[in-house]
């Protein structure tokens, strides 16, 4: 036990635990969208509303948790928010009949675990960084994978707990997911928890609301956020309801390909980044993110329609660590201020992203397609930012 106290490995190991929650978070409830609507009635509106609160909440919480961590600490903080992610995966499975209303129960859950997600996302990077590690930025870069992976467990086990227990035993999955988070809290309250750094000279709030740049920066991580979530979380629902694919067959190639590719894409810009221009990667895979979405919607195979959800994955791996990484150099005196707004805009995104598919699939009269399409949206939105940026660096 001693080892664990005082091993900042240990401290690490905990934080890439921290992310699959994250994983779990996020991507465990739709799994379970077509199965939510049969069950309880629901329309793909009140579907939509549960990631929409899911990220919502956690854009809220990323915004009032900075001055409240400082004041509880980071380990009970951290502890605090695995309590929050185990108690809204539980509240999945028992709040809907608890309540007698089982969209309220839902949304509640969802309110929950949200909350724990939200707290997670402002923690475990800066618990990273506090380490003393002698490659901070392979450590970070393997931490943010991790969500990748996660992802993916989440899919291939849960497909596996469905296909050989039944869908309809899902509650039970939902209570050893909740496992995670549980067991996750306990490594918490015996790894060393380093003083994060007080922060450097950096830019006034009011500075970087006026600086174009930042307002740039502020467009792609919305759009990185959308991009990645309005495939992700209606993957499962598309390749059932769209494609007319089984469970089985959906999630294991549409969602679980989309985090396997979406990791991948991820290692490979961490091992190859110092060689590729970061803009002209990243404007390549807003453009193949647009085919991606225009071939899951107008292919004419659904083998074709779910490479386009899968290669998705890929093209948007790159959006959310290369734009921290553009406006790094691009606003060096960012600081804190200026990371915390970039966590809004991509959660922000995260809630819009899959909110506009299911919207315009509900005027659409319940497809699927239209909705999707729509989301191509946020990757074009993605290309003109950039385009705009180095319109602006050539100008200055």
């Amino acid at each position: 036990m001693n080892s664990i106290r005082t091993s900042y490995t240990h401290t690490i190991y905990a934080c890439y635990l921290g992310y699959i929650v994250q994983a779990i978070v996020n991507n465990f409830a739709p799994l379970l969208f077509l199965t939510f609507s049969a069950s309880f009635g629901l329309d793909l509106e009140q579907i939509a509303l549960i990631s929409t609160v899911n990220f919502a909440i956690q854009l809220c919480v990323d915004l009032l948790s900075a001055k409240v961590i400082d004041r509880v600490g980071y380990r009970a903080s951290v502890m605090v928010a695995h309590a929050f992610a185990a108690a809204g995966i539980v509240g999945l499975a028992v709040l809907p009949e608890l309540l007698g209303d089982a969209f309220a129960g839902l949304l509640l859950a969802v309110a929950l675990y949200a909350v724990g997600g939200g707290i997670i996302e402002v923690l475990i990077s800066p618990i990273v960084e506090a380490c003393p590690t002698e490659k901070k930025e392979a450590a970070m870069s393997l931490l943010h994978s991790f969500y990748c992976w996660g992802h993916l467990a989440v899919v291939v086990l849960s497909t596996a707990f469905f296909t050989l227990f039944g869908i309809e035993h899902w509650r039970i999955l939902a209570v050893l997911w909740a496992a995670v988070p549980i067991a996750n809290l306990l490594y918490f309250t015996q790894v060393p928890i380093y003083p994060i750094a007080p922060d450097q000279e950096k830019a006034s709030l009011g500075g970087l609301l006026r600086s174009r740049t930042f307002w740039f920066i502020i467009l792609l991580m919305v759009c990185a956020g959308a991009s990645e979530q309005g495939m992700s979380q209606w993957a499962s629902a598309f390749a059932e309801s769209a494609l007319h694919l089984s469970k089985t067959v959906g999630d294991l190639a549409g969602p679980c390909c989309f985090a396997l590719l979406m990791g991948t894409a991820r290692a490979l810009y961490g091992k190859f980044s110092d060689r590729v221009p970061l803009k002209k990667a990243m404007a390549a895979c807003a453009a193949l993110c647009v085919g991606c979405y225009a071939l899951a919607v107008f292919a004419p195979h659904p083998a074709l329609g779910l490479a386009g959800c899968a290669l998705c994955g890929f093209s948007v791996g790159i959006f959310w660590p290369g734009t921290f990484s553009m406006a790094a150099k691009a606003l060096p005196a960012g600081g804190t201020a200026m990371y915390a707004l970039m966590a809004l805009a991509g959660d922000l995104g995260c809630s819009s992203g899959p909110g506009l598919v299911g919207l315009a699939a509900g005027a659409a009269g319940g497809e699927l397609k239209t909705g999707i399409l729509a989301a191509a949206v946020f990757p074009v939105l993605m290309l003109a930012g950039l385009a705009a940026m180095s319109r602006e660096r050539k100008a200055g």
